[in-house]
């Protein structure tokens, strides 16, 4: 008789455990197709539950409604910056920037899966944005966070929808990257006509956009990720000359 009620109660919390498993909103939020777990040792929240409980609330004033809160209810519609688009994308920028400091205390890995030296992607899509390893990611992070609340290039870009790919192209940025001129003027250009929109009122030959120096990298005086500092101020420096993402005065 002892045995019978131990198999019994054996029973009674297998099946009470299954029944937990099932159910639990993670688990149910799976998309059908995901990245295989071998590939893939760290895996994204990909219920937005996990972290939101009144998933309705995100979602703005007059929008359809949606089914499921899981990450592939947004990105069915709305296509995330994947491999091969470098068009703007105000759904990605906005998303990121909701997820991050000083607005959100998210992290890559709460939405993204990545492998380190393998893969870097989200949850049910094949495409991986590269291969980052551990210190990659650790780059990656700073610099994503300066992205979204610095007072530099980076987030003057991030707040007109421009993200990593609309200057890097369409994978992830190695940490030691730079951008060359052609690809500031698709948005910034031609050349001369950025030289005739700076070109001061008096002193016009003082024109950091048409240097006597010849052909200088925009990124000689604009810095995405840190404070930019107008190059001809290292020699004219009774020049009055201001720039964007110069960051805060020092005291």
């Amino acid at each position: 008789m002892k045995k019978n009620w131990l198999l019994l109660i054996a029973a009674l919390v297998f099946a009470l455990g299954y029944t937990v498993f099932e159910n639990s909103p993670v688990d149910a939020a799976k998309p059908a197709k995901t990245v295989k777990a071998t590939k893939v040792p760290v895996q994204a929240k990909t219920s937005c539950k996990t972290c939101h409980a009144d998933f309705s609330s995100l979602i703005p004033q007059g929008h359809p409604p949606v089914k499921g809160n899981e990450l592939s209810s947004c990105t069915a519609c709305h296509q995330p910056g994947m491999p091969g688009m470098e068009k703007k994308n105000a759904f990605s920028t906005r998303i990121h920037m909701g997820h991050l400091p000083p607005k959100g205390k998210g992290d890559c890995l709460n939405c993204h899966q990545w492998s380190a030296g393998k893969n870097f992607g989200l949850p049910g899509m094949k495409e991986s944005w590269g291969a980052p390893t551990k210190e990659d990611m650790d780059i990656l992070k700073e610099i994503f966070n300066s992205w979204a609340a610095s007072e530099y290039m980076d987030n003057l870009h991030a707040k007109a929808s421009v993200s990593c790919a609309n200057c890097h192209g369409k994978e992830l940025p190695a940490p030691d990257a730079t951008v060359e001129n052609k690809k500031c003027l698709e948005c910034h250009g031609p050349m001369d006509q950025l030289a005739k929109k700076t070109e001061p009122a008096d002193f016009k030959d003082r024109n950091p956009h048409k240097s006597h120096l010849g052909d200088v990298a925009c990124t000689v005086c604009h810095k995405a990720h840190g404070e930019s500092k107008v190059y001809c101020l290292s020699c004219h420096q009774k020049f009055e000359m201001k720039i964007q993402g110069a960051g805060k005065p020092k005291q």
